[in-house]
């Protein structure tokens, strides 16, 4: 989880064979209007997040009686976590974090996706990082994706780093 920008597909994508299990990318599950209003600078509402969520979770619930698998999704806030959570209850969300600054620089690098880089403050604006009860860690994304991918791996099976 984490905003735009914040490398989500890429740690996904190695966290995913890290652990051997099967990835998606929630970017893949919007509708065809939810990336019309993101390539336009619209923020997406509640509303137009909570089928997308729910077909995130039913694909994250799909997996979880064989071994699991990673899906990257920005879930910023408390209530799209628990609403991730009830269609699968085993989650663990590894919060993707670092600085605006070095964040709104991916995104300034990046080439051709929807997701505009003037959208970065309100998705900081909404972003609600995991409370104490959540199952879940935060990995900083100041080093190397592999790096990244490493301490998340680690916070997934419930130990430190090597």
């Amino acid at each position: 989880m984490g905003v735009s920008g914040s490398g989500k597909s890429t740690v996904g994508e190695l966290l995913a064979d890290r652990l051997g299990v099967p990835y998606a990318d929630a970017d893949d599950f919007h509708s065809p209007a939810n990336v019309a209003k993101m390539s336009a600078g619209t923020p997406l509402t509640d509303e137009d997040r909570w089928p997308w969520l729910d077909a995130i979770g039913a694909w994250a619930a799909g997996h979880a009686a064989d071994g699991g698998a990673v899906v990257t999704c920005s879930a910023l806030k408390r209530a799209y976590r628990d609403r991730l959570r009830a269609a699968a209850p085993g989650l663990f969300f590894v919060h993707l974090d670092g600085s605006r600054d070095l964040i709104a620089g991916r995104m300034a690098a990046r080439k051709g996706h929807f997701m505009p880089g003037a959208l970065l403050d309100s998705q900081l604006a909404a972003l609600e990082p995991l409370q104490e009860d959540e199952r879940g860690a935060r990995v900083d994304i100041g080093a190397d994706a592999a790096r990244i991918a490493d301490e998340a791996a680690a916070a997934v099976r419930g130990r430190p780093a090597a």
